[in-house]
């Protein structure tokens, strides 16, 4: 069994965000495991994705159709195509289950998306669940919780 480090594990969050920033999708996709969900609460605190609305909550097959969307050549809204940044503070480790190969990491981050002259700017922290399947880290669950999650916001075209 493999033994993950805090600089592996903090490594894997930064590698995630240059995919996402080089528009890298389906590698970026193919960091999830089988029954990965990404969720981003509506509201701070919120304890269940189920039982509460959200801005996103989606598993690998709805993930998989956004990337899908996002390269479509009558998907308008990408045309031209929109650019993300990640700027990510360092991580921190919240817990880690080594028998298991389970691990909570947390980051603060800024995130920048802009298409044409429009630019948004994202603050929040992104907890990422990760489980260690044959020896390679996957994504059992990215939470992305926004400083303003409950505001209302232009259409979120990538991911954050």
């Amino acid at each position: 069994m493999t033994t993950f480090t805090d600089k592996m594990l903090f490594d894997f969050v930064y590698a995630e965000a240059r995919m996402l920033d080089e528009q890298r999708f389906d590698e970026w996709l193919d960091l999830f495991a089988e029954d990965g969900w990404y969720w981003m609460p509506l509201e701070h605190d919120q304890p269940d994705p189920r039982l509460h609305t959200s801005l996103l909550y989606e598993d690998k097959l709805l993930l998989k159709v956004r990337i899908a969307r996002l390269a479509g050549r009558r998907t308008f809204s990408q045309q031209p195509k929109s650019r993300c940044h990640h700027l990510i503070q360092q991580p921190t480790l919240e817990s880690a289950d080594h028998d298991k190969g389970e691990y909570v990491v947390r980051s603060a981050f800024h995130y920048v998306e802009t298409r044409q002259d429009q630019q948004a700017l994202y603050a929040g922290w992104a907890t990422h669940h990760l489980v260690a399947r044959d020896g390679v880290l996957r994504i059992k669950l990215k939470k992305v919780q926004l400083v303003n999650c409950d505001a209302a916001f232009e259409n979120i075209q990538l991911f954050m």
